[in-house]
């Protein structure tokens, strides 16, 4: 199975930005313009990922109208995510067109409305595991909680869900490189996917993830940094693929 990949494009101030290691203290500014943004990412995949950081903060969606200008411009598979802690703002970001919903502080606390969300909508709910050294983060990732992410993720195995978005904060716009190994160890805990985040900075790195047998992954900082391009990061992929099919002939 290939290994798909989504760009990231994180909301803060109408911008697009990215944190390093998830602190709101340290910011950096891509883009003024991230509906320009999304229809460039559209121009080589169908897939996008959206956060409102600043709703993830605030604890409800901040940036809706944005958000829905984004799903408008890149009219494909749009993941959002950021301050879902309640039905309605969940179903809000579905009216708009969202073809996955984000929940993580919500997951952790509220967990009878995960399920009933997934209930109601099989393989639309993500919920986000941003992990600090194992545990869980909430509010935007600004606390720790106790609970330990592999248990949580073999809580949600029997939920219908479209994914598990696992996120290492320490390595996220770091450059180091995913977390592998606890990535494909959680992987092994759920049948839904488990999306890789965090650490990608290199095209090395893309294969690396797909080798060990991932199916999605999110793309941030290394394409605003320009470590690589999303195309070549998505041709490394289809050059995995023949390569593969060349050792079975």
């Amino acid at each position: 199975m290939t290994l798909a990949l989504r760009p990231a494009i994180d909301l803060l101030f109408g911008q697009a930005v990215r944190l390093h290691q998830g602190s709101y203290d340290a910011v950096t500014v891509y883009d003024s313009d991230p509906v320009a943004r999304a229809r460039q990412f559209r121009l080589a995949t169908r897939r996008l990922h959206v956060v409102d950081l600043e709703g993830a903060k605030a604890g409800s969606p901040v940036q809706r109208d944005l958000v829905r200008a984004i799903i408008e411009a890149f009219d494909g598979h749009v993941q959002v995510g950021g301050g879902v802690r309640d039905a309605a703002a969940f179903e809000a970001y579905v009216k708009l067109g969202a073809s996955r919903v984000v929940l993580g502080s919500a997951a952790v606390r509220n967990p009878a409305l995960v399920r009933a969300l997934a209930q109601a909508h099989p393989g639309v709910v993500v919920v986000a595991l941003d992990a600090r050294d194992g545990f869980v983060a909430v509010d935007g990732w600004t606390k720790l909680s106790e609970v330990r992410a592999t248990e949580f993720a073999e809580e949600l195995a029997i939920l219908p869900l479209g994914a598990v978005l696992y996120t290492d904060i320490l390595r996220d716009g770091t450059h180091v490189g995913p977390n592998v190994e606890a990535t494909v160890a959680m992987q092994a805990l759920v049948p839904f996917p488990i999306i890789a985040s965090g650490g990608i900075g290199s095209l090395d790195h893309v294969r690396a993830l797909s080798e060990a047998g991932l199916r999605e992954a999110v793309l941030g900082r290394a394409l605003y940094d320009k470590h690589f391009t999303l195309e070549e990061a998505l041709a490394v992929l289809v050059g995995d693929v023949c390569d593969a099919g060349d050792a079975r002939t």
